[in-house]
């Protein structure tokens, strides 16, 4: 049961996302990475990890631009279709060291990036992800990646998520394995997630 409700808030989700205009995005997308950029955990930050965005999802070129721009460490993700798990490589130059993989989502080439030796090198992770709750849940696209590659790390680093507020939804289904997020970002407010995460 709980795995068709997913499917149904991903659907729904996903195409509230699609009505909303190129140029609403693009200028919540500038509004949401100014308040990124202001997190002090972001700040103090050493190493990094984000994604780059496809399709209607927040703009997070802008915010790995930026990344880079404050002089931390960017780590990308590729999705390795061998293990089905996350590979993280560390870009400088995303114009160069980037291309279009897996559904067309720009990820490093391996040939031109270093691969993380370790993951406990990132302090602060930007996570995508479909829909959230005010409490930190996240739906995912459904390949469960992320929530394989948190699991593996051994120290937590700092989890956000950037989303367009009709994004954010009332509740949602969660597995033993899902994995909150500590801080939303949204056009319209900052929302540091309230719950009792393993210390």
């Amino acid at each position: 049961m709980p795995h068709s409700l997913k499917q149904v808030i991903r659907k729904s989700t996903l195409s509230r996302r699609e009505q909303l205009p190129a140029e609403a995005r693009a200028a919540y997308s500038a509004t949401i990475t100014a308040r990124l950029l202001q997190l002090p955990e972001y700040r103090q930050a050493g190493a990094v990890l984000g994604y780059m965005n496809f399709g209607t999802e927040f703009s997070s070129e802008l915010w790995v631009e930026h990344a880079l721009a404050d002089g931390k460490r960017l780590a990308l993700p590729k999705v390795n279709r061998h293990t089905n798990h996350l590979d993280l490589y560390w870009v400088e130059d995303p114009e160069n060291q980037l291309a279009a993989g897996l559904w067309g989502i720009r990820e490093p080439v391996v040939e031109r990036c270093e691969r993380l030796a370790a993951t406990s090198e990132i302090e602060f992770v930007l996570l995508p992800g479909v829909a959230f709750t005010r409490d930190g849940a996240r739906l995912g696209y459904g390949g469960g990646y992320y929530d394989k590659l948190l699991a593996d790390m051994a120290q937590q680093p700092v989890l956000a998520a950037a989303a367009f507020a009709l994004q954010i939804v009332e509740q949602l289904p969660q597995e033993a394995t899902d994995i909150k997020v500590q801080w939303i970002f949204t056009e319209q407010e900052t929302i540091a997630c309230v719950w009792q995460g393993s210390s």
